[in-house]
């Protein structure tokens, strides 16, 4: 690890299928990053036995521990600052986080959700997006912000709903390409191209307007 060195840190709350996809990315050399610290809500979560087995360090806090949500939220952001980490991926991270934890960090949050946002914030978005026969589906990384799943959307991966198509199945074809979608935003973060500047995201010194779309060739305008 190199003092000029882009850092991350990831927060994930499940087994950590991202987080796999990231270190797998960064094990072809298409990620330029050391991941400084990953870290929980919960002390099972197997994104912190995949963080384990690859040396990278670990945090789990319980939040019941704590008197409030505001309380854990600035004890997670004290421990992330002090791991040295420029950037924080949420991957898969299953809580709202406090607006005034949250502050020192905008433009320095991403995060994956499985829906082509600004639809189905929350959660159930592919019983949703079925529910609402909608023709296609997808996920969208964005710039975290206080408003839940509402921060400006960096990219996006799309896939057509099929007739057949359940809760499960549309999960299961939606996973390869958040595997993909994560990594390829993180690389061009690390890369200087895309960048946070006055509240807003640009790519290649432009306002991005429209997110970026991901194709068999990687992001694309």
């Amino acid at each position: 690890m190199s003092d000029t060195s882009v850092k991350v840190a990831v927060l994930a709350s499940g087994r950590g299928s991202n987080l796999a996809a990231l270190l797998d990315a960064r094990e072809r050399g298409e990620l330029p990053v050391d991941f400084v610290l990953v870290g929980s809500d919960k002390a099972a979560a197997g994104a912190l036995r995949l963080a384990e087995a690859a040396n990278i360090p670990t945090l789990a806090l319980d939040p019941r521990s704590y008197p409030d949500r505001r309380a854990f939220d600035l004890e997670l952001f004290a421990r992330i600052s002090a791991s040295g980490a420029h950037w924080l991926v949420l991957a898969g991270f299953m809580r709202i986080l406090d607006g005034e934890a949250l502050a020192p960090w905008l433009g320095r949050i991403i995060n994956i959700h499985p829906s082509l946002l600004p639809k189905y914030p929350g959660l159930h978005t592919h019983r949703r997006a079925l529910a609402a026969g909608d023709a296609e589906h997808g996920a969208s990384v964005h710039f975290i912000t206080a408003e839940l799943d509402g921060g400006p959307v960096i990219a996006q991966a799309r896939l057509p709903i099929i007739a057949g198509d359940t809760e499960q199945s549309l999960a299961e074809r939606l996973l390869p390409l958040e595997h993909r979608l994560l990594p390829a935003v993180l690389a061009e973060l690390a890369s200087g191209r895309l960048q946070w500047h006055e509240q807003a995201p640009r790519f290649d010194g432009q306002p991005l307007l429209i997110p970026l779309q991901l194709s068999e060739h990687g992001l694309q305008p």
